[in-house]
This record gives C-alpha cells, structure tokens and sequence, in this order.
C-alpha cells in the first residue's frame, strides 16, 4: 500500500515491471525511483501520484471538483513523462452511483478527448481503469459496456481491466464484459476477492481458491488474457488478509505457468 518500508519486497524474483501509486510525499518517490534504477526495473503509475490526490472525480465530483482534478492529472502526466514512466493509469470511467441525468456515452467520449490531449501533448501513455462506483455499484462498467468500441478506438488510449472490479459488477458474465475491449487492453489487475460484511478484500490469485466456493474462478479470465499477448499482469492484492510470502509466490507461479502455457500455444 506504498509503505516506504515494504519498497523493497515489490522487486520479486522476476519481477521487473512495478506499478504504483499514492505516494507518501516527494521523498518517497525518489526513493522509489531510485530503487527502480539499482533493480534495472520499469515502472507505471497509477494516478493519483501522491496521497490524498484525486482518485475519481474525473466525471463527478467525489471528493474534488472535476477541473481541479483534471489539473492535478494534466500535472502528474508531465512530471512522469520527465521521470520515464512508462504509463500512467487513471480511474476512468467512475460513476458513483446510476443517476437519470446521466448521459453516459456523451460523458465518457468528453473524457477521452482530454486524456488524448494529455497523452498526444506529453507522450505518456494513458490507462483507463473503469471501476465500481459507491456502495459496490457496478454503472460505471456497464456504462462502459454500452459505450462504442469503434469511438473509443479514435482516442487512441488504452485499457485496465480490474478482474475483481468486473467479477462483482458482472459476475457470470464478466468474460462477456471484457473481451469486447480485447484490442485495447493494456493491464490487468489481477487478485480474489473476500468478502467480510459490507466489505470485499483484493486477496492474492491462488490455485486453490478455483472451484472453492468462497472465491471466484480466475483461471479462464486469466488465460483468455494471457492469450492476447502483450498485456501487463499487475498482482494488486492488499496485505490485510496477511498472505504469506510463499502463498504469494505460489500464485505467482501459477499465473506465470497460464501465461507460459498461452505463450506456446500461440507459437
């Protein structure tokens, strides 16, 4: 959760790609960026760059004014294109909640065409995040759904897919959701989820919670995407199960096997 003091247990075995976010202040991400250099490491980041920044507000106002976001955005892709980032992804679209006044497509095209200025003005590749709204509401991806793919196409920006996000916006039919967005996908973020009351906890990937009955099934999802080619696996679990270190890396390993796996059939 960018905890200075966990830096270093981001550069797994393997691992050279890093994305993150939310940095404690200035100090942090110069740390950070100096670690990537030592590790021979890329990294992107996922907006906002420090703590506290907008997260959602690039439609509605959440917790800022959408042009005040808009400015912090436009700034962060600017300061990363200097630093060498390789992307940065942001959270769009976000829609807190369904609403009738919403006109969905004609929000979301107004969008794109400001993040395609942005990357078009700074060369900084730009990733859309969709995401469930409040109270798990799952508008924003069915928006998303409904949106044209041949516009979006015209901007040029690509996509994130969050596999949890998806799975509990969409459940049986989250396979349906993201292959229509094949050609655009970018990053997946990939973790289970856990479920504790009105709460839902990003758990690490693990062979053993496919067919459990207590998590999802991520194995199909993950081979659908790792036959694609070319996309960014992002483990984006949270430590507040507190996961072992050897749990993890059994996850890691099976994913990396789906993606070998994918890898030869495709050859």
């Amino acid at each position: 959760m960018s905890d200075p003091a966990q830096f270093e247990r981001l550069f797994w075995d393997g691992i050279v790609n890093i994305e993150i976010g939310e940095f404690d202040d200035q100090s942090s991400l110069g740390r950070f960026l100096k670690l990537c250099k030592e590790r021979n490491a890329n990294f992107g980041i996922h907006s906002p760059l420090f703590r506290n920044g907008s997260k959602y507000d690039l439609i509605e106002k959440v917790q800022m004014k959408p042009e005040d976001a808009w400015v912090q955005f436009e700034k962060e892709a600017e300061k990363l294109s200097r630093l060498g980032a390789e992307y940065i992804l942001v959270h769009f679209p976000y829609f807190k909640s369904k609403k009738a006044e919403y006109k969905p497509n004609s929000l979301i095209e107004k969008g794109l065409k400001r993040l395609n200025t942005i990357q078009e003005k700074y060369g900084l590749p730009i990733v859309c995040e969709p995401k469930l709204g409040l109270h798990r509401s799952p508008d924003g991806i069915r928006y998303l759904h409904q949106f044209p793919e041949e516009t979006w196409k015209q901007y040029g920006l690509k996509l994130c897919i969050d596999i949890g996000d998806y799975l509990i916006a969409t459940g049986k039919h989250a396979m349906d959701y993201i292959t229509k967005w094949e050609k655009h996908i970018h990053v997946a973020h990939i973790h289970n989820v856990a479920f504790m009351g009105d709460k839902y906890i990003w758990t690490p990937v693990h062979p053993s919670y496919e067919n459990n009955l207590k998590h999802y099934e991520l194995e199909p999802i993950l081979r659908y995407l790792a036959g694609i080619g070319g996309i960014r696996f992002v483990f984006e679990h949270t430590p507040h199960m507190t996961p072992s270190d050897a749990f993890v890396a059994e996850g890691y390993e099976w994913v990396k096997g789906i993606i070998d796996d994918e890898a030869c059939r495709a050859r």
